[in-house]
């Protein structure tokens, strides 16, 4: 069987990160026999500019028709002053809500290698493996109305609107129930219950959800509860749930806990399994061209594709392996080099085929 992979590199680094991911995967194809078909196309920045909107027709197309889809990065200075509609992130967007990629999975692992790069004392995230669930087509970001408006005044006012129905809160729920069966059997949902009605609802229904799975601890936390716990004692968590807005900034704290956010990958997925699969970071357009971005959150992407949506977990379980080899000889970009020698980007996606290849042997 071949399987099909959209391909969107996108903006910015998204281009040399990507790159190094298909080095791994053409690897796979030589020495361990996956088939796969690659469809490139254009998102974001590279989208409007060639299209003359961030999420082309032609994209769509491509991605609908796609097992999985390896997506880079999008976004630059120069199309800040785009209208909203067309500005790279939209593509990004609406790529998610036209696929219903509404379960957001991002772990947050610490390699052991990479203790001394957190921010915290190793003592405190030495061991550390969160995975965080966030529900990615609802909320704030997609809510209706919003805008900007003028008062009677004459002064502007902007503003969004957060909504949940209850069947999105009962999907994403489910789904990290689900993990947690796979895991640690402990989920802990966050909201802030306290003083949003949303989150009121939230909340019963994820506890109701949670009759169905009385193997799995459930927990609650306030949002803001929760992102002092993630930097006090970050072990504490296995699995956590929580809504579009809060979830973007929860794993963005999280991804500090591993040292550095080019490490973490994430992925998004339809009631299928069918899936985005990207690294956490941006495009970090001040690096862009110059060899110096760290490939392994897109590589270990790469992992999480062949695990959820491919049904390829050996291989899945060899990519990973082989990012370990490579962090036990030493190799670091300079993002978790800690001032000390580094390998560019297209080097170290270089080391992790060598690996990969000796674990073939």
């Amino acid at each position: 069987m071949t399987n099909k992979i959209a391909v969107l590199a996108g903006d910015g680094i998204g281009l040399e990160i990507v790159a190094e991911a298909l080095k791994t995967l053409q690897c796979l194809q030589q020495d361990f026999g996956f088939s796969v078909e690659l469809e490139p196309a254009a998102i974001g920045g590279a989208g409007y500019d060639q299209f003359g909107k961030p999420l082309p027709d032609e994209t769509l197309a491509v991605c609908r028709q796609a097992d999985a889809i390896l997506f880079g990065a999008i976004g630059g200075p120069q199309y800040d002053r785009l209208e909203r509609d067309l500005r790279p992130e939209k593509g990004l967007l609406n790529l998610r809500s036209a696929l219903a990629l509404f379960s957001n999975l991002r772990p947050a692992i610490l390699y052991p290698q990479l203790a001394s790069a957190s921010s915290l004392k190793p003592e405190l995230v030495a061991g550390l493996d969160i995975m965080i669930v966030r529900e990615l087509t609802g909320g704030i970001y997609f809510g209706q109305p919003r805008g900007i408006r003028v008062l009677e005044n004459g002064e502007r006012q902007g503003f969004n609107t957060l909504v949940y129905a209850e069947h999105e809160i009962e999907r994403i729920a489910r789904s990290a129930f689900d993990i947690s069966m796979l895991r640690n059997r402990r989920l802990c949902s966050v909201d802030k219950a306290n003083v949003l009605e949303v989150s009121e609802l939230w909340r019963e229904v994820v506890t109701r959800v949670a009759g169905d799975y009385p193997d799995v601890e459930l927990s609650h936390l306030y949002v803001d509860n929760a992102s002092m716990q993630l930097v006090r004692a970050p072990k504490q968590f296995d699995v956590i749930v929580t809504t579009n807005l809060f979830g973007d900034i929860l794993s963005d704290t999280a991804a500090m806990l591993t040292g550095s956010i080019g490490m973490l990958p994430s992925a998004s997925l339809d009631s299928s399994g069918k899936g985005l699969y990207e690294p956490v970071h941006g495009s970090a357009p001040d690096i862009a061209g110059r060899n110096l971005a760290n490939p392994l959150a897109t590589i270990l992407s790469l992992a999480m594709m062949l695990r959820y949506s491919l049904q390829q977990a050996q291989l899945a379980e060899l990519v990973e392996t082989a990012v370990g080899r490579v962090l036990d000889q030493g190799i670091r970009t300079a993002d978790i080099a800690g001032g000390g020698a580094s390998v560019g980007t297209a080097e170290m996606g270089d080391a992790v085929v060598a690996a990969l290849r000796k674990l073939g042997g």
